[in-house]
């Protein structure tokens, strides 16, 4: 019986220990205490080992604040504030890389085959995670199947490949994960359908990256992802949750994740005191979506909210009133009451931009720091869905079909109206060509703009977005300014929908004076601004200016000490300078 990872972390940090004398590429078994001969022997020890490897993934706090336009707090973070530099940058981390190397040398001292397999299953994939990563993060990058010994010069100074080279080798370590593993469900650990899901995500990623920069065999990786998505929603058994009034919301805020959708998931709990801060993030850093990403939600008939009249200047209680019901089910609208609570929840501006999230909150005593132990879902099959219709659009071989298993399937969930793909194709969005500029120009771009949208409203929060804006090529989306709700000048605010005009429960905004006002008061100027001065929208950060360039940021800089280490073999990413002098 597998034991859960959560409650393994001691074990594995302890037989981890025995086997890692040092943070490095090159360390070796300590010979004195356990070697490969005696521990790799059977299931459990090569469960005990396999386990490490899945701290690899997002902790849930990362994923929730990962850095874009479309989730905005108080913190722009480094990425946005321009502050990356070869001098102090921490991911050129290859120590687990060597742990699974050193596994996948070692486990043939593992009598039982079916056994070895699964557990081999597990450090392919995790390989293919690691350089993905990798890849992700610098591009080119050195491939390493091997644990490297201090006399290996050759590969101690090897220079960076290719990335589809190492694309590649992700792709077969992923065939291979994808025939040695189990196809039980099991949200704790990597299956069959597991890598399925990854394969598609990581082709995806590369496919389009390459499309959008016109490099070579950006079709073959879409073509990969296409199949390998294709083949999850055929065989693997995964559906959507459905269940209640509001399903997409108790999805998120669910202790125990629901796994007829869920491929795999990050556990938390109170057994192994394993907590994450979702719920404080939100409060104490002033989470709030952005108004961009309000606007990618259309009304709940399936008609686009920018087509509305008056849409720009509408005020927040009508501009949420009969929207894709996602949107109330992932933002603080009027109505809202939180799980454990029998009063409506008032938005007070707690927010940075007004439009305060919802998703993953659970009851109110979840709120403090490492207080809340929802899980957070890794892999679920919408992202599946919406991989495969996307990379059937772009190599323009997508049909209604395509969509009715996909993104339809998605939109029934939240009894939304099916995407036609004649339609869409017709009327392509003028805002989101405007949102996404390089979009394919094509006679599919209107189907391709409607996935989008359907990936960021289904997908928002969950560690994806900032990725997708990378592989679109749209980074200079992030200069623009970060506004929220809009307020046509001072005055009180009815926030809860109740129609009241006393102060009670509502919003006053003022220039000089809040006077007797009993309600929240913000003094327009000082603690909120507007883009127009006395009235616009919420603008938050205006006193900062993002710049993005083109050749430069979509990747990170090589770290100058590793590039000292291998005598300048290492060379910087385009656009990055450093200390070294050896460019």
């Amino acid at each position: 019986m597998k034991m859960k990872y959560n409650l393994n972390l001691m074990a594995i940090l302890l037989v981890a220990g025995c086997f890692s004398a040092c943070d490095s590429l090159l360390d070796m078994a300590p010979e004195d205490t356990l070697s490969p001969d005696t521990y790799f022997a059977n299931e459990t020890q090569l469960e005990l080992w396999t386990n490490q490897f899945y701290s690899q993934f997002d902790a849930a706090d990362d994923a929730a604040l990962t850095e874009a336009e479309d989730v905005v707090d108080t913190n722009l973070g480094t990425l946005l504030m321009g502050q990356r530099m070869a001098s102090n940058e921490s991911g050129w981390s290859w120590t687990m890389l060597r742990k699974i190397n050193y596994y996948l040398q070692n486990s043939y001292h593992c009598k039982s085959e079916s056994v070895r397999n699964e557990y081999d299953g597990v450090a392919y994939f995790m390989r293919a995670y690691f350089y993905y990563i990798k890849v992700r993060r610098y591009g080119d990058v050195p491939w390493y199947n091997q644990v490297l010994d201090s006399d290996d010069t050759e590969y101690l100074y090897q220079a960076r490949d290719d990335r589809g080279l190492v694309m590649d080798s992700i792709m077969s370590d992923l065939d291979k994960a994808i025939d040695m593993l189990p196809t039980a469900k099991d949200k704790l650990h990597v299956t069959k359908w597991t890598a399925l899901a990854f394969k598609s995500r990581a082709a995806l990623y590369e496919g389009t990256y390459r499309k959008y920069r016109n490099m070579d065999n950006a079709d073959k990786y879409l073509k990969l992802a296409a199949e390998a998505a294709e083949n999850f929603i055929a065989n693997s058994g995964y559906k959507l949750y459905t269940s209640g009034a509001e399903p997409y919301r108790t999805l998120f805020n669910s202790i125990d994740c629901v796994d007829q959708e869920v491929i795999l998931t990050r556990k938390y709990g109170t057994e192994a005191n394993v907590m994450h801060s979702i719920q404080f993030n939100i409060i104490n850093q002033r989470q709030g979506l952005s108004k961009r990403m309000m606007n990618h939600y259309l009304m709940a008939d399936g008609s686009r909210f920018t087509e509305q009249e008056g849409w720009e200047t509408m005020e927040y209680v009508d501009e949420v009133k009969n929207r894709d019901p996602r949107l109330e089910q992932t933002v603080l609208c009027p109505g809202y009451v939180q799980i454990g609570n029998k009063d409506i929840s008032v938005n007070d501006l707690t927010s940075i931009t007004g439009y305060r999230p919802i998703k993953f909150v659970n009851a109110s005593a979840y709120d403090g720091s490492l207080k809340a132990y929802t899980d957070f879902p890794l892999f679920r099959a919408p992202e599946v869905y919406l991989n495969f219709a996307e990379a059937k659009a772009e190599l323009g071989t997508l049909t209604q079909d395509d969509l009715d298993k996909s993104v339809n399937v998605i939109r029934a969930r939240a009894n939304m109206p099916s995407l036609n793909m004649v339609e869409a194709n017709a009327n392509p969005d003028a805002l989101l060509k405007e949102y996404y500029p390089n979009a394919t120009s094509s006679s599919n771009t209107g189907v391709i703009l409607e996935i989008r949208r359907e990936r960021v409203v289904e997908l928002v929060m969950e560690g994806f977005h900032l990725w997708d804006m990378f592989r679109w090529k749209e980074g200079q989306q992030f200069t623009k300014p970060f506004y929220g709700m809009y307020f046509p000048g001072p005055g009180q605010y009815d926030m809860d929908g109740d129609g009241t005009t006393d102060g009670k429960n509502d919003l006053l905004l003022y220039t000089d004076s809040k006077g007797s006002f009993k309600g929240t008061a913000k003094k327009i100027g000082s603690e909120v601004i507007l883009s127009e001065g006395d009235k616009g929208y919420l603008w938050v950060h205006s006193n900062i200016t993002v710049s993005w360039d083109e050749t430069r940021d979509y990747l990170w800089p090589i770290p100058a000490d590793e590039r000292v280490l291998t005598g300048g073999v290492l060379t910087q990413n385009p656009g990055w300078t450093d200390s070294t002098n050896f460019d």
